[in-house]
């Protein structure tokens, strides 16, 4: 350990911290890939590993996110991390497979953490853009429900909303959440997710292009109802 660089051990000291490895592993991985941290994850995942009934062996769970979280200096909660799994296909939240990190460091072009922290400023500009909010925003529904749930349970759905519209800026988030929690209470569907960012795209905040025989689910025709009833806007 004393003959490697600053650089070298910060590599190391984060490879073990993400991937859970030896640090005898995690040196000769390093080594073999020219302390390239993307190649060495590669290395690491493509060896001969004993055989075990454990179907997370090969994967970085919450607690490796969560170091990683902290060497790139963002909260996990940070909607950073939501890109960062877009980027990366990732099929649940707080977990990576080996494929799924290995593959979104690559689409990224980065091969240490430090060049991915480079990439934060870009992936949190990519939420301005319409399109790529939108996939972010269709992505978010998968990864944040739970394994084997069709719908998304109601409390997860309304903080992915908050977070998600923070960045979108719709004025009537927090109106919707609190309808939710007093009038509907239940998990949310694919469509009513889908639904209502369409309905957040093209109706304005004062409703006055809101079309009451228009094919919004029967969710949002009660959530109008609904901001009526509050005086929220006039009819």
């Amino acid at each position: 350990m004393h003959k490697l660089s600053r650089t070298n051990r910060d590599k190391l000291q984060q490879y073990v911290s993400i991937t859970g490895a030896s640090e005898k592993s995690a040196l000769q991985a390093l080594k073999a890939s020219d302390w390239q941290i993307e190649a060495a994850f590669d290395v690491f995942y493509s060896q001969p590993q004993p055989k075990s009934n454990d179907p997370y062996s090969d994967m970085i769970l919450a607690e490796g996110v969560s170091v990683l979280c902290s060497d790139l200096q963002v909260e996990p909660q940070d909607i950073v991390t939501l890109v960062l799994s877009w980027h990366m296909n990732a099929a649940t939240a707080c977990e990576f497979s080996r494929e799924e990190f290995v593959g979104g460091l690559q689409a990224l072009g980065v091969d240490s953490i430090g060049k991915l922290q480079e990439k934060l400023a870009f992936m949190r500009s990519e939420l301005k853009d319409e399109q790529k909010f939108y996939d972010i925003y269709s992505f978010a529904f998968g990864w944040a429900k739970e394994k084997g749930q069709k719908s998304l349970a109601l409390d997860t759905a309304i903080g992915m909303w908050q977070l998600l519209f923070a960045e979108k800026e719709w004025p009537l988030v927090n109106h919707w959440c609190d309808f939710l929690q007093d009038r509907h209470n239940k998990a949310i569907s694919k469509d009513t997710w889908a639904q209502l960012l369409e309905f957040a795209r093209t109706v304005n905040p004062m409703l006055s292009n809101y079309d009451a025989e228009g094919a919004w689910p029967y969710l949002i025709d009660e959530f109008v109802e609904y901001l009526y009833d509050k005086s929220v806007v006039d009819k």
